[in-house]
């Protein structure tokens, strides 16, 4: 039964989002028009990047807790996995800011934004000979300057705020992965291609690496939802989008 673990996990973390989809708290089945380009373009993104570090040998994966069947050089749960975990976080960050109807962190969005880009694009340059620790600090660190120069969307202070919540979910599903509780880990890492910095068994860079994933997908799927004027659902006070520079 341990060939099965990974795809468990991944049906797990999708069941009670599918579940709940319908749900006022997060109607997302209700925008598959959105919710489906938002996790597919992302999702198309990770998995060549997948492909080229998997062949590189910055990571790769145990056969024991794998079904055995492959896309490209790439398990299918792993290839499941940037399905899933997106739509399970989508789910949970409209959940989370409809409970939380007011702004979580007014005026710090872009606050943050500017810190993360100065942190993230230092430390990239800094270890840019471990492929990692660069490809993720500098992507995520572009993507979200490139996002504040043209979109400046005002849901980053939630998604910020979402996020935090996101990662226990997160850190459970990836713990396992990283060999939280195996003889052996599901996905690997050669420690030479990253900091060598660990969260018991998870790396560093895999915060960042699922931040990035994510802000692709709430990127979209806001944006899309403006597009059909329902962008103001996340934060009813607010659309989605500023018109001004330098608004978050």
């Amino acid at each position: 039964m341990e060939h099965y673990l990974y795809l468990t996990l991944d049906l797990g973390s999708i069941l009670v989002p599918i579940l709940f989809s319908f749900h006022p708290w997060a109607p997302i089945a209700r925008r598959l028009n959105s919710v489906v380009p938002a996790i597919i373009i992302p999702a198309t993104v990770f998995l060549i990047w997948d492909i080229w570090f998997t062949g590189m040998g910055v990571w790769g994966f145990s056969p024991r807790y794998l079904t055995g069947i492959y896309f490209f050089n790439l398990p299918i749960e792993e290839v499941l996995f940037f399905i899933c975990i997106p739509y399970a976080c989508l789910f949970s960050y409209k959940a989370i800011n409809h409970l939380r109807k007011e702004e979580p962190l007014p005026n710090y969005g872009l606050r943050i934004t500017v810190v993360l880009i100065i942190g993230l694009t230092i430390t990239g340059i800094r270890y840019i000979d471990r492929w990692y620790t660069s490809v993720t600090f500098i992507s995520l660190a572009a993507f979200l300057l490139i996002l504040q120069l043209t979109l400046r969307p005002r849901f980053l202070g939630r998604f910020y705020f979402a996020y935090l919540f996101i990662l226990i979910p997160f850190f459970i599903v990836n713990g396992v992965l990283t060999g939280t509780g195996l003889p052996q880990p599901v996905v690997w890492y050669d420690n030479t291609e990253n900091l060598g910095i660990r969260m018991l068994t998870i790396p560093f860079e895999d915060t960042f690496y699922g931040m990035l994933l994510l802000m692709m997908n709430v990127t979209i799927y806001e944006y899309l939802e403006r597009r059909k004027g329902r962008g103001h659902n996340a934060a009813p006070s607010s659309s989605s989008y500023s018109s001004t520079p330098g608004s978050a």
